[in-house]
Order: structure tokens, then sequence, then C-alpha cells
């Protein structure tokens, strides 16, 4: 098998302000809106918003009645800590940060090279309105 993901499901708080705010994200990763499929999940009780792209599917989830006031943290046992998408170049991500500010993005740490992460690791990184946290990455791999 080859380790290609095929779909994310990612639950938002919010799913009403969520949705125009990923909608503007996913446009600028490639994603194509018109593709944007909309759902209710009777059996499990949420609400869904799937956006395709030929590589993969992500998804965005109503939460249970239950949870929608839980606060957001990363560092949660289950919790996605941040996703991060591959920049084909260093400009990428320059061209990216400008128009990831303008959707209303907070922006954790500008477009620069992280050491930390390795010698040619350049990257943005980036909450949503709710606090999931992504990365905008570029790094020259030898794998």
């Amino acid at each position: 098998m080859e380790p290609i993901i095929d779909h994310l499901q990612i639950t938002v708080r919010d799913i009403k302000i969520a949705e125009p705010f990923y909608d503007k994200l996913f446009a600028l990763l490639g994603f194509d809106i018109n593709l944007k499929a909309k759902g209710f999940v009777k059996e499990h009780d949420f609400e869904v918003v799937e956006y395709s792209h030929p590589k993969l599917i992500i998804g965005i989830n109503s939460p249970r009645e239950v949870f929608k006031n839980d606060e957001i943290h990363r560092r949660k046992p289950g919790a996605l800590h941040h996703l991060a998408f591959k920049a084909e170049s260093r400009d990428e991500v320059d061209r990216l940060y400008p128009l990831i500010k303008e959707i209303g993005a907070n922006i954790i740490d500008p477009p620069k090279y992280y050491p930390q992460h390795g010698e040619s690791y350049y990257a943005l990184f980036f909450k949503d309105l709710e606090g999931i946290k992504y990365e905008i990455v570029f790094e020259e791999r030898e794998i």
C-alpha cells in the first residue's frame, strides 16, 4: 500500500462561521469550490461540508451538541495537532502569506526558515477562526 491520504474530516465548533473561511482558504490551496458538497449525516447527527480535490477530500463537520462549547486545543488526546500543506516552492509560501492574512487567518509565525524542523524547512503557520492550526511548508527533501 502507498501511504496516501484519501480524506480528512475536521470537527469545527460552528460550521456556519467556519464554512465561509474554509471556502476562501481551500480555494487558495487549489480546491475547486464548485465541487463543494454539503449534507447531514443523520445516524451520527452532524452536518458536513466537503471540499474535493483530485488528490484529497477535506470535510468540516459540526460537533455533537454536548461538545459544541468545548475549547479547541490541539494538545488534547485525539485532537488534530496541525495540518501542513506542501507548497511547490518558497515563493509559493510567500505568495500565499498575504492572501491567508486577508481571509482572516490568525498568523502564528510568518514565512521563514525554521531550522529546528530541518535545514531547508520554510513555512508559514496560522490558525483558522476557531484556533485550528495549519501550515504551508516547502522543504527540499531527498526521500
